[in-house]
């Protein structure tokens, strides 16, 4: 058995390790998952995205984009939807030949993506809706703090803070309500720095701390705008990683980053085959 191809690329630091896999050939378990994003012993990344080819996927999900972008979280867990993912996996799409530069679709557990890779391959994603959900309480550090539920096909609360969210400390796991977030959340903490702009920290579930989450940007803005007494609107936001921009409006929202590729090799046989 030869070697099982990866790359490994980031949006907005964001790291995903890219396997891929059109026929679904790969058995993807959690622990595999967990050990090639382990930064000790495996690649390291916030999570792994497999390639699949939606017909060949296994699983009953509804789309009709060609290419499904597979998501597990870095401990293994399946996710439905990671905007940073989905633009370093259309950038694989087209440097892989298997889309075309310009506007396609993307499968994912939250649905079908329209996408759009631009010349300088950074790439739009349209999200879906955020809906406001209701409100909720996060207890960080032993702080309490209310945010906006949002759900962009996946799980947000979002807390605007008066103070810098560079002072938070996001190394202990915080405190959630799982009555209202049976499934986990990801959490977001939002600074605005003037209209149009914020800063944003973000804490996902599965994961812990990571550079930027490209759902939570979008939560981040729809909630920002909810509580201005608004449902649409744009913003760029600021992240550990860099900065892209987000639309918010009643159909919809996007989503505008770069995607990045670092590394791309083989995946040693071996060790693949003695994780289960």
């Amino acid at each position: 058995m030869g070697g099982i191809e990866f790359l490994k690329g980031h949006g907005t630091q964001n790291d995903f390790v890219v396997l891929p896999d059109a026929p679904g050939a790969l058995e993807l378990t959690p622990e595999r998952v967990a050990a090639l994003c382990d930064r000790q012993r495996g690649l390291g990344a916030d999570g792994v995205l497999r390639v699949v080819r939606s017909s060949a996927l296994g699983e009953d999900v509804e789309v009709g984009a060609e290419w499904f972008m597979d998501y597990r979280n870095a401990d293994g867990s399946v996710a439905e939807m990671c905007g940073n993912g989905v633009r370093v996996f259309a950038r694989y799409l087209v440097e892989a030949g298997l889309e075309t530069r310009g506007e396609f679709s993307v499968g994912t557990r939250a649905g079908d993506r329209p996408v759009q890779v631009h010349p300088d391959l950074s790439v739009t994603v349209e999200m879906g809706p955020a809906r406001i959900t209701g409100t909720s309480v996060a207890i960080v550090a032993g702080r309490e703090l209310s945010g906006v539920a949002v759900d962009v096909g996946n799980p947000h609360l979002v807390s605007t803070m008066d103070d810098d969210v560079a002072d938070l400390d996001l190394r202990d796991q915080p405190r959630f309500d799982h009555d209202v977030f049976p499934d986990g959340v990801n959490l977001e903490f939002v600074n605005l720095v003037e209209p149009g702009a914020l800063r944003m920290r973000v804490h996902e579930r599965g994961v812990g701390e990571t550079r930027a989450c490209g759902t939570g940007t979008v939560a981040a803005v729809a909630a920002s705008l909810h509580l201005a007494g608004t449902d649409h609107g744009s913003s760029t936001v600021d992240v550990p990683g860099g900065r892209v921009s987000v639309t918010v409006d009643r159909a919809g929202s996007t989503l505008t980053g770069p995607a990045e590729f670092v590394a791309r090799g083989e995946l040693d046989a071996g060790w693949w085959g003695r994780l289960r």
